[in-house]
C-alpha cells in the first residue's frame, strides 16, 4: 500500500483524448456503484475532485475479488459519504482497462484497489486484506484528502467528553466510534477509562475482556489495564492516606508511606500531587526498592497517557533527576 506515482498520462487525459466519457446514469449521491467505460470519467475522475473514490477492480472468475469485495462495501457504508467506491468489472470493460493499465495499474493481477482524490490515483494496493488493513488504508486515504473516518470524529469528541470529567457522554461518543470500526484501540482505551471513572475498576474491568485479542498489546489497551491496576490499588492507599501523611510529616525519609501516599493521590485523581511524592524518592534516593518510585512514575504515565500534560511535566522533571 504506497502512493501510486507513475509518469506516463493520466487516466483523465486517455479518457479526454477518446473522448468516450459520457454523463453517467448513476447519481453520484450513492456511495457504492457499478462503474464502466460510460461513467468511469464523471464517477471516478470528475467525482474524485469532491471526495475520495475507491475503484475495485475484479471479475467474475476471481475468487479473492468476491472476498474482498463485500469487506470494501462494509468499510465506505462505515464511512458515511465520505468515500466513494466504484466496482470494475474488467472483463466487461475492456477498452478501459487497457486504458488504465496503460498508466501503470496492474490490473492484470486483481483484485487491486486504487485510490483516486483530485483525478490521480493517489494509493492503491493487490489482493484480500483484511479488514483492519482496509480501514488502515482508507484512514489513509481520508487523511491525504483533508478528511477521516467518522470514527475518528466521535473518538475526538469523546476525548474532549473524557477531558472535561463528562463521563456517560464521553461513553456514548466511543461506544458510537466502536460501532463503526470495532478495532478502533483509541475507542477502546477512551470507553476503558470513562467507564473507570464512572463506575470504577471492576466495570473497566469486564470491558476490557471484550476488547479484540489483536488490540491487546496496543498502548491504549496497556495504557488502560494500567490505570485500572492502579485504581485498584489506590482504593485501599486512599482508606490509609491520612495515615501516610502523617507518617511523611513525621519522617520524610520514609520512603515506603512516601509511595503509598503517591498511590492514594492518584487514585483522587491529584496526578501532580502523586508524580511529587515519588519524584521526592528518586531525588533522594533512586534505586530505593530496586528503582521501585521510577517503575511506579512509568506505570502512572501509561495509565495517564503519555501525550497528557501531567505525564509530559512529571516526565520532563525525571529526566532532569536521572540524568543530572
Amino acid at each position: 500500500m504506497t502512493p501510486f506515482n507513475n509518469s506516463s498520462p493520466s487516466p483523465a487525459q486517455l479518457l479526454s483524448e477518446d473522448g468516450s466519457a459520457v454523463t453517467s446514469a448513476q447519481s453520484t449521491q450513492h456511495m457504492i456503484i457499478d462503474g464502466n467505460q460510460n461513467n468511469f470519467m464523471q464517477e471516478v475522475l470528475d467525482g474524485s475532485k469532491t471526495i475520495p473514490v475507491l475503484v475495485d477492480f475484479w471479475a467474475d472468475w476471481c475468487s479473492p475479488c468476491k472476498q474482498l469485495t463485500p469487506v470494501l462495501e462494509k468499510v465506505v457504508i462505515a464511512a458515511k459519504g465520505r468515500i466513494k467506491l466504484v466496482k470494475l468489472n474488467i472483463d466487461e470493460n475492456p477498452a478501459l482497462t487497457q486504458q488504465l493499465m496503460q498508466v501503470g495499474l496492474p490490473i492484470q493481477s486483481i483484485p487491486v484497489v486504487a485510490a483516486f482524490w483530485q483525478g490521480q490515483i493517489i494509493d492503491l494496493f493487490q489482493g484480500v486484506q483484511p479488514e483492519s488493513a482496509i480501514q488502515k488504508f482508507i484512514d489513509q486515504v481520508l487523511k491525504a484528502a483533508g478528511s477521516a473516518m467518522p470514527s475518528e470524529d466521535f473518538i475526538e469528541q469523546g476525548k474532549e467528553f473524557l477531558d472535561n470529567n463528562q463521563y456517560e457522554e464521553a461513553m456514548g461518543a466511543y461506544s458510537q466510534a466502536l460501532e463503526l470500526d470495532p478495532e478502533k484501540p483509541e475507542a477502546w482505551g477512551g470507553m476503558i477509562r470513562a467507564l473507570l471513572a464512572h463506575s470504577g475498576p471492576e466495570a473497566a474491568q469486564e470491558v476490557i475482556e471484550q476488547v479484540p485479542e489483536n488490540l491487546l498489546e496496543n498502548g491504549e489497551i496497556t495504557g488502560a489495564q494500567a490505570a485500572i491496576d492502579l485504581a485498584i490499588e489506590g482504593q485501599k492507599a486512599q482508606s490509609e492516606f491520612q495515615t501516610f501523611l502523617d507518617n511523611v510529616s513525621a519522617n520524610p525519609d520514609d520512603h515506603q508511606a512516601r509511595y503509598d501516599l503517591a498511590t492514594a493521590y492518584n487514585a483522587a485523581g491529584k496526578r501532580k500531587e502523586a508524580a511529587n511524592e515519588l519524584l521526592e524518592i528518586v531525588k533522594k534516593d533512586r534505586s530505593w526498592n530496586d528503582e521501585a518510585a521510577k517503575k511506579q512514575l512509568l506505570r502512572l504515565f501509561e495509565a495517564w497517557g503519555l501525550d497528557d500534560p501531567s505525564t509530559l511535566e512529571a516526565r520532563r522533571r525525571l529526566s532532569s533527576l536521572l540524568f543530572s
